[in-house]
């Protein structure tokens, strides 16, 4: 039995991943609402981004749901004596100096995996903005894989999935049918809540360079 002691590990991680996700969400009075089922790979949204509160309460809730997600970082991070950890905490190499070619990229590695699920940022900032970057959209349209849209409403104090969005390639309609499933939903700081409006085409998107 060289292979039981696998499943054990995992399981064992998973229920202290869950009890420190239900004690710190407890502690704030903070509940999980939301979608359950979610898919093997997809790219997830977490919004309105607007404090540093925002990592550990986006932490804790995928604790609750025994979500695992990665992150895209600069491939030089990865690079030792450190890259072996930053790969351990969900961390994708990318390289940025070919921008153009970065949504490729990264739509290749969700192609390559059996189960990802990546986390774009689609303000990129906790500062208000005009507009969220839509680097999201295309990766997740490129690589046939839904968008979870995450969220943390802080007067509510409720945190999770609000639905799993598949992109049709009509960007003007599916951010129109995005930003609905956000009315009403405030983060920690409302007056740094950006706009679900479209970038700018071409414009760089969360260090994802969107298709033409």
């Amino acid at each position: 039995m060289p292979n039981a002691p696998a499943p054990r590990f995992f399981a064992a991680r998973r229920a202290v991943r869950r009890f420190v996700g239900r004690t710190w969400l407890s502690v704030f009075g903070w509940r999980v609402d939301g979608i359950t089922e979610l898919p093997s790979k997809a790219v997830i949204i977490a919004a309105p981004h607007t404090s540093n509160w925002d990592f550990p309460f986006t932490l804790a809730v995928s604790y609750v749901l025994d979500l695992e997600f990665s992150w895209l970082g600069k491939h030089t991070l990865f690079e030792p004596p450190f890259g072996f950890f930053f790969k351990w905490l969900g961390g994708v190499p990318v390289d940025r100096r070919d921008r153009n070619n970065l949504v490729a990229a990264v739509v290749d590695v969700l192609k390559e995996r059996d189960e990802l699920i990546l986390v774009i940022a689609p303000e990129g900032t906790r500062s208000r903005t005009k507009r969220w970057k839509t680097g999201f959209y295309y990766v997740a349209l490129g690589a046939g894989v839904p968008i979870l849209l995450g969220y943390l409403d802080f007067p509510r104090k409720r945190g999770g999935i609000l639905h799993v969005f598949h992109p049709t390639g009509d960007i003007e309609a599916d951010m129109a049918a995005i930003r609905h499933h956000y009315d009403g939903i405030e983060g920690k700081h409302p007056e740094r809540m950006s706009e679900i409006t479209l970038g700018a085409r071409g414009a760089p998107a969360n260090g994802v360079v969107q298709h033409p």
